[in-house]
C-alpha cells in the first residue's frame, strides 16, 4: 500500500513539472513573433516604389493597398483588400519580387 501511495505522489509531481515546462516555451515563442513585426515602419502608399505597385496591379488586379510598411532591407509589407471583401498581407522587395516572410 505504501508503494502505491508513493508511486501516485511521484506521478503527480512529475506531471505538474511537465505542464509548467510547456507553458514557458509558449511565452518564448510569442516574444519572437512580436520582434519580427516591429521591424516594419508604416509609410504612405504613395511612397511605394513603382515596381511594387505594378506587381500588385499585375498579380492582383482587383486588390487595393490599404497600408504599406517598409523595413531596413527595403522589404515591403502590404495589407491589401480584394473587391469580394477578403484581405491579406503580401511581402515584396524593392524590385517588386514577392518574398516569403
Amino acid at each position: 500500500m505504501k508503494k502505491l501511495i508513493l508511486a501516485s505522489a511521484f506521478a503527480f509531481v512529475g506531471l505538474t513539472a511537465f505542464a509548467q515546462t510547456g507553458e514557458e516555451v509558449a511565452i518564448a515563442e510569442t516574444a519572437v513573433v512580436s520582434a519580427t513585426q516591429d521591424s516594419f515602419s508604416e509609410i504612405e502608399t504613395s511612397a511605394l516604389p513603382e515596381a511594387v505597385s505594378s506587381a500588385v496591379a499585375t498579380n492582383y488586379p482587383s486588390a487595393t493597398i490599404d497600408k504599406a510598411y517598409v523595413n531596413d532591407q527595403k522589404q515591403y509589407k502590404l495589407e491589401v483588400s480584394l473587391e469580394d471583401g477578403t484581405s491579406g498581407t503580401l511581402y515584396a522587395d524593392e524590385n517588386g519580387n514577392w518574398i516569403e516572410m
